[in-house]
């Protein structure tokens, strides 16, 4: 099988960029278990992007947030 993979991942990274994403998009889609959890966490992320572009609430700098991460949960 390693043989017959490699080949195949050679074959994939020949593709241009715009067909490899889209595989890409049917692997993973081919991965979800449950579509019913994916659609919840696609209606939770657009629920919170809402929040953002209205002013609602404001986005932190990732640093900002690693470093909240870091100082609560040391080590």
């Amino acid at each position: 099988m390693a043989a017959t993979f490699e080949a195949l991942q050679a074959e994939v990274l020949r593709l241009p960029q715009g067909q490899r994403a889209r595989l890409l998009e049917r692997l993973m889609a081919s991965l979800d278990q449950d579509a019913d959890m994916e659609a919840a966490w696609d209606a939770e992320a657009a629920r919170r992007e809402e929040e953002i572009d209205s002013g609602q609430v404001k986005a932190l700098p990732f640093d900002e947030v690693m470093a909240r991460l870091e100082a609560r949960f040391p080590g």
